[in-house]
């Protein structure tokens, strides 16, 4: 993956022309590293264009041109994983035995739908912020930061956003 330093130090500046030029330049390297990483052909364009959104908003935070596939190979890596990872950490605290082997016993493509259609159901304000936290990765104050509100408040919401996924992604139980 090559980047000029030039139009990579351009484009961390906010150069609009040098990073439109950046992201047509590294779509190609993305949509390989895409098609190694990710099992299913069907989710390639949409792990491309997150990629491509991510680097935009993120390019400042990548050191060195050098560094930059590393970096992309990471993220695209992790958009790959992500309805697994979204599911992990949005019910990591099953436990009763029924719900894991209900997990488990699932088909991936199902869950997947699962999780997408649990983070539809949210409201932007409880999607958003488990959106930040696990597909941008952003800490807790970078969260709290980006939508102005506490450390505390940007905690809660996430606890109550992982907690409306898991209970709309557990079977219901019959009383």
């Amino acid at each position: 993956m090559r980047v000029q330093e030039n139009t990579f130090a351009a484009a961390q500046a906010g150069d609009p022309v040098a990073l439109e030029h950046m992201l047509v330049q590294l779509r190609p390297d993305i949509r390989r590293y895409a098609l190694y990483q990710c099992q299913r052909s069907s989710a390639i364009d949409d792990v491309v264009q997150e990629a491509l959104i991510i680097l935009y908003r993120r390019v400042g935070t990548v050191r060195t041109a050098s560094a930059l596939g590393g970096w992309l190979f990471k993220i695209v890596a992790r958009l790959c994983m992500l309805p697994a990872l979204m599911f992990m950490r949005g019910v990591e605290d099953l436990r009763r035995v029924e719900d894991s082997s209900h997990f488990s016993r699932m088909p991936l493509d199902e869950l997947r739908i699962d999780v997408v259609r649990a983070l539809e159901s949210l409201s932007p304000t409880y999607r958003d912020i488990i959106l930040l936290r696990d597909l941008q990765e952003m800490t807790i104050s970078e969260i709290a930061a980006c939508l102005d509100i506490t450390r505390e408040a940007t905690k809660s919401r996430l606890h109550r956003a992982r907690a409306m996924v898991k209970e709309y992604l557990l079977p219901e139980r019959s009383a």
